[in-house]
């Protein structure tokens, strides 16, 4: 039963071990993007949406205020093209402001 137990802690900490590497290699950006055309307090959710449809995305946060949409996503499955084209899709043009390493 001891064994049991220790294995399969063994394999939880792989697993979490496996996607820590996966986010030091680069895998994992963050960019920013500049949102046009957000005027009332839905168009965010809109955009937000649209943007976590886009396979490979982890998180998106919109801010109408500054116009901004700041998305976390795997660079292995997306980019900042097929991401701002999803706002632009549903009416809110999307271009990518600055990338960096998450």
């Amino acid at each position: 039963m001891n064994r049991i137990i220790v294995l399969l802690l063994f394999l939880v900490a792989t697993s979490f071990t496996v996607v820590d590497s996966n986010a030091e290699n680069g895998k994992e950006l963050q960019s920013t993007f500049h949102v046009e055309k957000m005027t009332c307090a839905t168009c965010p959710i809109t955009v937000r949406k649209a943007m976590e449809r886009v396979d490979g995305v982890k998180e998106v946060s919109v801010d109408l205020d500054s116009k901004t949409a700041t998305v976390i996503y795997d660079s292995r499955l997306t980019d900042t093209e097929k991401i701002a084209a999803s706002s632009t899709n549903v009416g809110f043009p999307a271009t990518p402001v600055e990338d960096k390493d998450h």
